[in-house]
């Protein structure tokens, strides 16, 4: 018995680490992506997955099973793929047009999503506390937001729906993760997938590049691989419900490359927006260590 408390623990110690991990990595590819200037969604979207591809491939090639996918994983890659791409698109286009710190947080929006989406996909009923959480979670993002009838509002409901995709996808990475399918193959389909839904819009509407571009979407690709390695393995070590609330690390990873580099500061209704939206990851996550315990 003490054994397998033992396990857990230690498997949610590792999953913490590689969440804070992966935090860093996306909060370096938002950096990297919108230092990479003026060139369309679309084209960003496609570069940074290349890259993320031929790492993932790369890797699968150095394995025994090299491509292989297990019977039943296609529905949850392909969901995984379409919700996740989409998502993807949308917080690209956000991180383009409003602050870095707005566009990572209501991406971070995620957690809250996935907790609905768990019903649908994992069957996992909700606490009550968690429908708290959720509902508060929304009303912060209200202040982010700053619903009006101006064109910025419309930016951040775009970084809003890039949670909604977020969160829908990291609940399928869970259900591949329980299904047993390996991280690699669930980044690789992701990626290529998304290159595929990318790669016309970017032949219709493609802009030159300079070198300083090329180089910052190809850090972006190799962040963003490091960022999906690391929280694929992650919800493989501890459910989401138990570890995404370090996620939020990223948040602040986003805030000081905006003040280091773009001179960003958040105005007062962007930070309420922030202590509420992580207060409540940090009093669900410390109610659910307490009722586990």
């Amino acid at each position: 018995m003490r054994d397998n408390i033992s396990t857990v623990k230690n498997n949610h110690a590792i999953g913490i680490g590689l969440v804070i991990a992966d935090s860093f990595f996306f909060s370096l590819m938002t950096l990297f992506v919108r230092l990479s200037g003026d060139l369309p969604t679309m084209q960003k979207c496609f570069f940074r997955n290349a890259i993320a591809a031929v790492v993932a491939v790369i890797t699968l090639l150095r394995t025994d099973e090299k491509f292989h996918i297990k019977k039943g994983s296609m529905p949850g890659l392909l969901m995984r793929s379409i919700c996740g791409g989409l998502g993807m698109i949308c917080n690209f286009y956000a991180i383009d047009r409003i602050g870095l710190a707005d566009a990572n947080i209501l991406n971070k929006m995620s957690p809250f999503f996935a907790i609905i989406a768990s019903i649908f996909v994992l069957k996992e009923i909700p606490k009550k506390a968690d429908w708290i959480a959720v509902i508060i979670a929304f009303a912060g993002s209200i202040f982010i937001i700053k619903p009006s009838f101006n064109v910025v509002s419309l930016y951040s409901l775009a970084g809003l729906l890039g949670g909604l995709g977020a969160g829908i996808a990291y609940t399928y990475v869970r259900k591949l993760g329980q299904h047993g399918e390996r991280g690699p193959v669930i980044v690789a389909f992701f990626s290529i997938f998304t290159c595929c839904l990318c790669l016309p819009f970017m032949i219709a509407d493609f802009h030159p590049m300079t070198w300083q571009q090329w180089l910052f979407l190809i850090l972006a690709g190799f962040a963003a691989a490091g960022g999906q390695f690391t929280v694929t393995a992650a919800y493989k070590f501890a459910p989401a419900k138990n570890i995404s609330v370090f996620d939020y690390s990223q948040v602040i990873f986003a805030s000081i490359w905006g003040v280091a580099f773009f001179g960003e500061i958040p105005d007062m209704y962007s930070i309420i927006g922030y202590v509420i939206v992580i207060g409540c990851a940090v009093f669900r996550w410390l109610y659910l260590m307490k009722t586990e315990d």
